[in-house]
């Protein structure tokens, strides 16, 4: 029998339709039906509407801001998010209309496009979108005192991050409406994640694992579980979320940190061809990820090779 109601996720790649957005759909009693890894705008509507039908679109949850006014700064939703979470390393990303993949935002494009309701105040439980964010919702849903680290960022070791990425997955597999054990899929994606013995293995699913708790996200929405609420509104931009947490955060001691690296020519005059793309990266603590415009890229690689050149002189 076809679903009543289908609920999406959608992991959506924040700029242009130059990197991975991960899908899922779940049927009305929770059920896991479908995930994927799509790329561009007409991708998405596609798949989304293939996994509908003839059943009624429910809940839309976009991993991606949908409503961003603000031109410079952060979101109000982004400071009580960074207040509550923060803690837990699950701080939000500052969204605004200066940069360029957020004026418009793609979430704002994609809703209106499909046709979507997104006000988190409204009743409605069928053809709406909400935003919503998977690091705080893992740790307020799951009672983590960090979030998983199975993210490829931040650079982190590997057999460290594939860990963080099976537990994980063993999370998602315990949750009962889901029914995940079975699904063709998802027998696939554990398989992957098991095998994996290189980043690029791993970062072909992770946008789609992603998805996956968007869908969830997507259905206790539509079940108005009590253990989400909004954080902002409409006006403001907005995340939906669970509850704050009452539980403590670990300790920084107990924590791992990530190996970075950034890596620049190691010889020649740095110009304009030395640095192939602008590197990011992570502070300790909740923070946001940083990334240096082409320019900073350029004097940052100066410096070093510079204080680079001095050392080798103190040294001899």
């Amino acid at each position: 029998m076809s679903p009543r109601t289908v609920h999406v996720g959608v992991d959506l790649a924040w700029g242009l339709a130059s990197g991975r957005t991960g899908v899922a759909a779940l049927d009305e009693s929770g059920a896991y039906l479908a995930s994927a890894t799509v790329r561009t705008d007409d991708e998405i509507v596609e798949w989304t509407r293939g996994q509908v039908g003839e059943a009624k679109l429910g809940v839309v949850a976009i991993d991606a801001p949908i409503v961003v006014p603000n031109e410079v700064g952060r979101r109000d939703c982004e400071q009580e998010i960074h207040r509550h979470f923060g803690r837990f390393d699950a701080g939000a990303h500052s969204t605004n209309r200066s940069k360029p993949t957020m004026n418009p935002p793609r979430a704002e494009t994609l809703v209106e496009r499909i046709g979507l309701g997104f006000d988190p105040a409204s009743n409605s439980r069928t053809d709406v979108a909400i935003e919503v964010y998977p690091h705080p919702a893992m740790v307020g849903l799951w009672g983590l005192d960090l979030i998983l680290k199975y993210k490829h960022k931040t650079k982190y070791e590997f057999d460290f991050r594939r860990t963080e990425f099976l537990i994980l997955l063993s999370r998602l597999a315990a949750i009962e409406s889901l029914a995940l054990q079975g699904a063709p899929r998802w027998t696939e994606i554990v398989r992957v994640v098991d095998g994996a013995t290189t980043h690029g293995e791993l970062n072909r699913v992770e946008d789609e694992v992603d998805g996956i708790v968007c869908a969830y996200l997507a259905w206790l929405w539509a079940e108005r579980d009590e253990r989400l609420t909004v954080y902002g509104d409409v006006e403001r931009g907005y995340i939906v979320a669970p509850l704050p947490p009452s539980h403590a955060a670990r300790g920084r001691a107990a924590r791992v940190t990530p190996r970075r690296q950034v890596r620049f020519e190691e010889a020649g005059e740095p110009g304009p061809r030395a640095v192939q793309a602008a590197p990011a990266f992570s502070l300790d603590g909740p923070t946001d990820l940083w990334e240096l415009t082409p320019d900073e890229a350029h004097l940052l690689e100066r410096t070093l090779t510079e204080r680079r050149s001095s050392m080798i002189g103190v040294r001899a």
